[in-house]
């Protein structure tokens, strides 16, 4: 069996698709055939836009903290925290002042993530 398109690592954009999210945001994308996970590296207090897209979003906050907005509510994350953001709901994030790191996880396939571009894709 060969590792190619099979074994990543988080700090390796190799097998990777680039997107600047925006200003202080950015990620890699490894899309599957049936999800998707996005390694999003935020600059110290770096903030994302509020959006929403009809994909079912998972994150889990890996290095640094962050404000998880999501729809009318404000949650402070630290490491270890992970929440579920259903399709359709607007969110953004803002990073703490050292920064974080963020593993998102789509579900289906965000076929705006699929090719290298700029922002989040929103339809």
């Amino acid at each position: 069996m060969s590792t190619e398109k099979t074994l990543f690592h988080l700090d390796d954009p190799a097998g990777g698709i680039p997107r600047v999210l925006a200003e202080g945001l950015t990620t890699t994308v490894f899309p599957g055939d049936q999800a998707m996970l996005s390694v999003v590296r935020l600059a110290p207090n770096a903030e994302g836009t509020r959006h929403s897209h009809p994909e079912e979003q998972w994150g889990v906050l890996l290095e640094g903290s962050a404000a998880r907005y999501q729809g009318d509510e404000v949650f402070e994350v630290g490491p270890g925290h992970f929440w579920r953001t259903p399709g359709g709901v607007e969110h953004t994030v803002k990073a703490g002042p050292e920064g974080a790191v963020i593993l998102d996880v789509f579900a289906p396939v965000r076929e705006a993530y699929l090719k290298p571009g700029e922002g989040f894709g929103e339809s």
